[in-house]
This record gives C-alpha cells, sequence and structure tokens, in this order.
C-alpha cells in the first residue's frame, strides 16, 4: 500500500512527463530535500521510475491507469467547473489539487490542451496553499474531520465563539457548505452533540483542535435535513444563581444546552473543568444536573446544593429508597 506522501509523488510525475527536479518535488510536498529518494525507492516498488539529467521521470509506456474517458463536451464542463473550484474555495485543499490531476491525466491522450490547463490549476492550488500558513492547520483540522465521519467515531472539538473556547463532543453528520437565507456560510461541520439529541453547526475555521475518541456512532438512516439551531428567546428565567460546577467529562456539559445562562468561565484541571456561570434556578436545572450523572458536580453556590440533594432525597423516597 502506497503511503500518502508517495501517492503524492507519483502524480507529480505523471502530470509532469518531462521530469522534475528534486529540490521541486520537496517544495511541492512540502518536505525536506533529503527525504526525496526515500520516496522514490518506495515509488520504485510500484511503477518505473527513474532520472535523467537530474529530472526524475516516471516511464509513461508502462503507466496503464488511463480508464476514464469523458467526451469533448464533458471534459470543457469540468474544465472550466475546476476553474471556478479553484478561484472560489474558501481554503484551498491538497486533496482537490490531488483529484484534479487524476483527472487530467485520464484526460491527456484525447484532451490533451484540457489536461495541461487542469493541471495547472491543480498547481495554482498547491502554490496558494504554500503562501497562506494558516491553510496547513486548517486543512489537518478538516482531515481529522473526515477520519471521523468515515470511522464513524465521535471527535472532541476545540472551538472558538465569540472569542471564547469551548471543547464539543460531536458525532459528524454532515460536512460541507451550508445555505439558508443569509445565503452560502462558511465550510463547516454538522452533527450531533454527545449524550444529546442537539444539532450544532460549527465554522471549521473557528475550530483549533480535534481528537478522534473512542467512542462510536452512527448516522440515522431517516435522517432529515437538519438547521443550525436557533436559540429561543421566548422567555427570560425570572430566578437567576450563579452556578459553579465540576466536570468530569466534557461532553455532559451539553446537557445544559437549552436552558438559559450567560457565557461560562472555564478553568481547566488535570482531570477536569470547572466551569462558572449564570443560570436559570429551575426544576429544569436540577434534571439536567441528575442526567450528567457522576460526570457533573454542584461546588457552589451551598443553597441550592442543598436543594439538590434535597430533591434527590425526596425522588428516591418515592421509591422507599435511603442515602
Amino acid at each position: 500500500m502506497k503511503g500518502e506522501r508517495v501517492a503524492q509523488l507519483e502524480l507529480l510525475l505523471l502530470s509532469h512527463p518531462e521530469g522534475l527536479r528534486r529540490a521541486e518535488i520537496a517544495r511541492r510536498l512540502g518536505v525536506h530535500r533529503s527525504t526525496i529518494s526515500r520516496y522514490v525507492s518506495e515509488l520504485n516498488e510500484y511503477i518505473d521510475v527513474f532520472e535523467e539529467n537530474n529530472l526524475i521521470k516516471i516511464n509513461s509506456d508502462k503507466n496503464e491507469d488511463e480508464n476514464i474517458a469523458l467526451s469533448i463536451y464533458e471534459s470543457l464542463a469540468f474544465n472550466m467547473s475546476a476553474e471556478v473550484i479553484a478561484q472560489n474555495s474558501e481554503f484551498q485543499n491538497p486533496h482537490l489539487a490531488s483529484g484534479l490531476r487524476k483527472i487530467a491525466l485520464n484526460m491527456r491522450s484525447y484532451a490533451p490542451k484540457i489536461s495541461d490547463n487542469i493541471v495547472q490549476l491543480s498547481e495554482e492550488i498547491d502554490k496558494s496553499i504554500q503562501k497562506k500558513s494558516g491553510n496547513s492547520k486548517y486543512n489537518t483540522i478538516l482531515d481529522v474531520l473526515i477520519d471521523s465521519w468515515v470511522s464513524g467515531r465521535i471527535v472532541k472539538i476545540e472551538h472558538k465563539i465569540d472569542d471564547k473556547k469551548r471543547i464539543s463532543e460531536v458525532a459528524p453528520y454532515f460536512i460541507g457548505f451550508r445555505e439558508d437565507a443569509t445565503g452560502r456560510n462558511p465550510i463547516s461541520v454538522t452533527g450531533r452533540l454527545r449524550h444529546t439529541t442537539e444539532m450544532i453547526t460549527i465554522d471549521i475555521s473557528t475550530i483549533t483542535k480535534a481528537i478522534i475518541l473512542e467512542q462510536t456512532y452512527t448516522i440515522p438512516d431517516n435522517l432529515r435535513p437538519f438547521k443550525m439551531p436557533q436559540q429561543d428567546n421566548t422567555y427570560e428565567p425570572i430566578d437567576v444563581i450563579p452556578l459553579k460546577i465540576k466536570v468530569k467529562e466534557i461532553s455532559a456539559i451539553n446537557a445544559f444546552n437549552n436552558l438559559k445562562h450567560t457565557t461560562p468561565n472555564i478553568e481547566e484541571n488535570d482531570d477536569s473543568f470547572i466551569y462558572s456561570f449564570d443560570v436559570e434556578n429551575s426544576i429544569e436545572l436540577i434534571l439536567r444536573i441528575i442526567q450528567c450523572g457522576s460526570s457533573v458536580e454542584i461546588l457552589e453556590p451551598e443553597s441550592f446544593k442543598k436543594k439538590f440533594c434535597k430533591t434527590l432525597t425526596e425522588i428516591l423516597a418515592v421509591y422507599n429508597i435511603s442515602c
């Protein structure tokens, strides 16, 4: 099985039959020149690679990968679409450049001019990626989200809302552009918040870190189109308390999303998080904390802690169980 860099090297050489120098290959792949010899050796295990006049080339006579045949009309339409994609993508992606090269190579025998143009577009995308330092981190996070979606595993995301850090554990259902009444929104990930039925949409450019967890999920077969959750402003809580809780499992905080509360202040410890925020003092708050089980511990205020324990005692009494 070819590694990712080796596969990228193959595409580069196939799209440049005249050959490329090692320094140029290293620049395009974003690696040190000293590693190119290893990639060439690995690629040589699959196809015939040789060096001539300091140019590394592929023996095109042995390349039999041309298995897509578009009509000239289809080829021209694809070319025009590729130009739109290359010029208007919010963040250029190396996989886009790689995919364009693959299709361009299959056009070379019957539409060489269009093929050359698409290869040029893929190189412009590569150059754009190299010029913009932010693209590298963005694309790395996008790859993690795609891996999470393909493997069906929950992803832990650190992202920013109003310049404040938030941590969410999400089951990704959809990755891409969203459209609503305001028009097309930035590329985002939409999915279900862990331990809830709530859907959330996160702009990928606001994500600073993404880690795939071991917990798995499945996308419902009857999933319907979803919209970004809207804040419910139909009422204002009458009673509000300054709540301080210790959260041992970060996804448990999702249980509070539908309650009226201020933006939490978060302190991170070795094995937990301390959340402080003003929240509605209602039976719904108590039920949400019960829902979290041992993952959430009330620290302050003392009066609410006593009220919570009293409620638990009354619930247990219904079943003739004492603490």
